[in-house]
């Protein structure tokens, strides 16, 4: 049987709908998943049947993650969070965590991940004065780690980034995310 991969919905706001870019659900195809996307939900039951469901998570991009989940005030007029995404994909990467599920993270994906794992981000960098020079990652390879976390996006579109505390995970610009093995034995650079 071919493994089913959740993949989060993107919400377009102003024409009160979701989507999803057919490339993902193309990839995962290719890949020998069984795509589906399920329709955002705060519901704890309806949350566990999706991760029930499910043998993977794809957290894709779009809206900024809401500031309160990573312990800060919003600060900018810019930031534009999804309560009910964040609340859905939070819920669903925590047990993700809890059950060893692997995950793959988009932009939006991998500063969610990061803010599960205790991180925090940069709610605008322009704004925060981050210098251009910064925000073009050299390879991070935390102490002991045998992964690399490398961003491939310089710049996201809602001008997002990691911050660098926190835990590091292998992202999709590192062809060695998958399958790695961190120097404590994770096998998917989830902190244990």
């Amino acid at each position: 049987m071919r493994p089913t991969i959740a993949v989060m919905p993107l919400v377009d706001d102003e024409r009160e709908s979701l989507w999803m870019l057919p490339g993902y659900m193309d990839a995962l195809r290719e890949a020998g998943a069984v795509p589906f996307m399920p329709a955002v939900t705060t519901d704890d039951d309806e949350i566990q049947q999706i991760f029930a469901m499910c043998d993977g998570l794809l957290m894709t991009g779009g809206h900024d993650v809401e500031p309160r989940q990573y312990g800060e005030e919003p600060r900018f007029d810019n930031v534009v969070p999804n309560a009910e995404r964040d609340t859905m994909e939070l819920a669903l990467l925590r047990l993700a965590l809890a059950h060893d599920k692997p995950v793959f993270g988009i932009c939006r994906g991998l500063q969610i991940m990061n803010v599960v794992c205790g991180g925090t981000l940069y709610q605008d960098l322009p704004s925060e004065s981050i210098p251009m020079s910064t925000i073009i990652s050299d390879p991070i390879r935390p102490a002991g780690a045998r992964y690399t976390y490398r961003s491939r996006n310089a710049a996201s579109r809602r001008n997002r980034r990691r911050r660098p505390r926190g835990q590091q995970l292998p992202s999709s610009g590192d062809t060695r995310a998958r399958g790695a093995t961190r120097a404590d034995g994770n096998q998917r650079g989830w902190p244990h």
